[in-house]
């Protein structure tokens, strides 16, 4: 029979090696008088192969292989190697060395070691999964408590309540794949009743999502506090962040300064989903180019403007509405999109339909793929004007008197746009009694007054837009138009020299102000380092 003990003992536990990847070490134990070693068995020794062909036991004396592992269990004392093995998997190795009495083993010795290894393989076994069980367990908690700090870091960075304007309402939904994700919002307060408006979106999740996310809304707000430009905030917070963003991950981004006071905004997109504008004419994109955040230095961003009127929405999304899929793998697609926007609904219930519909498309099994973000920006009427069309308007001169705003729109400085805008301005006046002439004579007004702020006021850069406004003040109604020259003031009204026209002294041009005044009651021009306003009055009593 076997003695109870050894000079030499070891218990190995067996992993199976991922291809071209040396096994763990297995664990030696030695008697309390012996040395303790370490074997590690490379997938390619020839006894690793041997061990898992052998059904019974090994004499390591006398074995003939190459095996380096072999001289090693030879130089520990090893003299038998008894596999362990369960429903057909190696799991051990049971090592003895000699016998304290110097005998060599007998073949009861050895029957009693099969026997053991019987017994012992399954129960190993046992022992082997749970003790994975209870690593895997300890990692799964450890990963959840990282999981939960992370979160709570990333909910700090985002905004503690949406900011109030007067005369606006925004509304926020933000909900991430996973425990952490890398879509984020924020709001920048800027001087003269601007707030900057960021929605972005890493192309991951997860903790490296979250912590890219950290950083761009680091960089995007420090570019913000001294950049006046969204292109150039963009352009700055990408060539700061290139240099660090791991690999095959980058941002996109899209950063609005919205003017409360005017409805006017500007913005600069790095590849994001385009902003939704509904308007009473329907639901229109709003569109800039640019390369996302971390991929290339050196990059430009385009800028674009529009205006949200009263009553007008702007809705901000990331992929994570759009790219969501049912059963089917069909996509909830933009279509789809700008279909529930067009209904009629507040900001903040467009947010609840989007998500409803959402519900409805995917079904109840659906699991989230990719973060969800939606914001929404919608210039109220007040509840004043809901009931009476009533609001307060500023005139030319700054005093704000109680009117009405008919229409409120934008065009690009292009040749032609002079006519699309007279024809605009005399569709908004549904109610105004005007005579046909009064009518022809403002639409020629209009189209002057605006050909003038293309012209010599955007010097027709297309991204340089007119702005049109048509309200009444108390018996008066009034077309605001608005270019982004400034500077310059706008020259007087004088009488052209008509002869000199006629005998081809003087360019045929240059009748400006002068026939814009004679058609209409009143003309009001004002300008400022940014603008030139000019107001075009009919008196309506």
């Amino acid at each position: 029979m076997i003695e109870q003990k050894t000079s030499t003992w070891q218990r190995w536990f067996h992993r199976e090696p991922a291809e071209d990847q040396p096994v763990s070490p297995p664990e030696v134990k030695h008697s309390p008088n012996g040395d303790v070693r370490s074997l590690e068995i490379p997938t390619n020794d020839p006894l690793l192969a041997y061990v898992h062909n052998s059904p019974g036991i090994i004499e390591v004396g006398k074995l003939k292989l190459d095996s380096p592992t072999l001289q090693d269990l030879r130089e520990a004392g090893v003299k038998l190697s008894l596999p362990l093995v369960s429903q057909g998997e190696l799991i051990g190795l049971l090592n003895l060395g000699s016998r304290l009495s110097e005998q060599e083993y007998s073949r009861d010795d050895f029957r009693l070691l099969q026997d053991l290894a019987t017994q012992a393989s399954p129960a190993l076994l046992v022992a082997q999964l749970a003790q994975r069980q209870k690593l895997e367990a300890r990692q799964r908690e450890r990963l959840e408590q990282e999981l939960r700090v992370a979160r709570i870091i990333q909910e700090t960075l985002l905004p503690r309540e949406i900011p109030s304007l007067s005369g606006w309402e925004l509304a926020v939904h933000w909900q991430p794949a996973q425990e952490v994700g890398g879509d984020f919002y924020d709001f920048i307060q800027l001087p003269e009743d601007r707030l900057g408006i960021i929605i972005a979106d890493v192309t991951d999740k997860g903790i490296p999502a979250a912590m890219v996310m950290a950083t761009t809304r680091s960089l995007l707000r420090s570019a913000a506090e001294n950049l006046e430009s969204p292109g150039q905030v963009l352009a700055r917070a990408n060539d700061l962040l290139y240099p660090d963003i791991p690999a095959k991950m980058f941002v996109t981004c899209l950063y609005l300064i919205l003017n409360s006071a005017t409805g006017h905004i500007r913005f600069a997109n790095a590849g994001h989903n385009l902003p939704y504008l509904r308007t009473k004419d329907g639901v229109v994109e709003a569109r800039a180019t640019g390369m996302p955040l971390g991929l290339m230095q050196g990059m430009d961003y385009e800028e674009n403007e529009v205006t949200v009127a009263p009553g007008q929405r702007l809705l901000l999304s990331s992929d994570g509405l759009v790219e969501a899929h049912n059963p089917n793998r069909e996509i909830f697609g933009f279509p789809k999109v700008k279909e529930i926007m067009a209904e009629e609904h507040n900001s903040s219930g467009l947010i609840e339909i989007l998500l409803d519909e959402l519900g409805n498309f995917t079904g109840e099994d659906y699991e989230q793929e990719d973060d969800i973000t939606l914001l929404t920006i919608e210039h109220s009427i007040s509840s004043r004007s809901a009931s009476t069309g009533v609001e307060v308007i500023q005139d030319s001169t700054g005093k704000e008197e109680e009117g009405k705003t008919l229409s409120q729109f934008s065009f690009p400085s292009q040749p032609g746009g002079e006519r699309q805008a007279a024809i605009q301005v005399l569709e908004s006046l549904q109610g105004i009694d005007l005579t046909e002439a009064r009518r022809k004579r403002l639409e020629t007004a209009v189209a002057e007054a605006t050909l003038n702020a293309m012209e010599h006021g955007n010097h027709y850069q297309e991204d340089l837009p007119v702005e049109i406004r048509v309200f009444t003040l108390q018996d008066r109604l009034i077309v605001r138009i608005k270019d982004q020259g400034g500077g310059d003031s706008i020259p007087d009204s004088t009488q052209p020299d008509l002869d000199a026209k006629l005998a081809g002294e003087q360019s045929p041009r240059g009748w400006g102000l002068y026939l814009i005044k004679n058609m209409v009651d009143e003309l009001h021009t004002t300008q400022d380092e940014t603008h030139h306003i000019v107001d075009l009055i009919l008196n309506l009593v």
